[in-house]
């Protein structure tokens, strides 16, 4: 598990193909590894990757094809930063929110413009996503916990303090860049319990629909109102 506040940035050293998948180097010489095991967490711009090879600051990671699939390690090319934050501990500060470290889908940068002395960036999420994501609920993007501002559909944006833009990736992105989403625990958690003994049955995987909200009381707000 992770907080969503991202430790420091590192730089990509190396992307080993490995039969398939990957094995990728990072340096990371402001992040401190001195207590940091083979077989620990470490997330990479969102995505939770088991340490395989540490060396002074640096560390390796092997990259299964499905996340290569899912999320935007594969887009990395060497020298590129990435996001970087060590598993927290019990003595944590949970600055942000809960995060998994699992992506649960890849979003584009659609618009960027000051906002006063910060930024605001939009975003379009898979159409899958949209309905985790509520206006003043938490989302991560690339690893980093923030507030969503406003959602319109499945596009949504966030407020970037000049803090935030120096320290994460931020500050490379450009409209177009692909990201990694990840929406919030309670969310997905949430919609599984409300299927209750549903749950259980095959093809539930899809969450709830309108007509079984309908079917279950819960009122529709989609149509006319008096």
């Amino acid at each position: 598990m992770f907080t969503g506040i991202i430790e420091t940035l590192g730089t990509v050293a190396a992307l080993e193909p490995r039969g398939g998948d990957l094995r990728l180097k990072v340096r990371a010489p402001e992040m401190d590894l001195g207590d940091t095991r083979l077989g620990d967490s470490i997330a990479v711009n969102g995505v939770c990757l088991t340490v395989t090879e540490l060396n002074g600051g640096r560390f390796a990671a092997d990259v299964s094809r499905e996340s290569l699939s899912v999320t935007t390690l594969g887009d990395l090319g060497v020298g590129d930063r990435v996001n970087l934050e060590q598993a927290l501990t019990l003595n944590t500060r949970l600055g942000g929110h809960l995060v998994s470290g699992h992506v649960d889908g890849v979003g584009e940068v659609r618009a960027m413009q000051p906002d006063a002395r910060s930024t605001r960036v939009q975003f379009r999420a898979p159409d899958a996503l949209a309905r985790y994501i509520a206006a003043k609920g938490s989302i991560t993007i690339d690893g980093t916990s923030l507030t969503v501002n406003g959602v319109d559909g499945a596009t949504f944006d966030v407020n970037i303090i000049p803090h935030t833009w120096e320290l994460t990736r931020f500050s490379v992105y450009r409209v177009g860049s692909r990201v990694n989403l990840e929406v919030d625990l309670v969310a997905r958690y949430l919609e599984r319990l409300m299927l209750g003994e549903r749950a259980a049955q095959p093809g539930q995987s899809g969450g709830l629909s309108e007509d079984w909200l309908a079917q279950q009381g819960f009122p529709n707000h989609t149509g006319p109102r008096d």
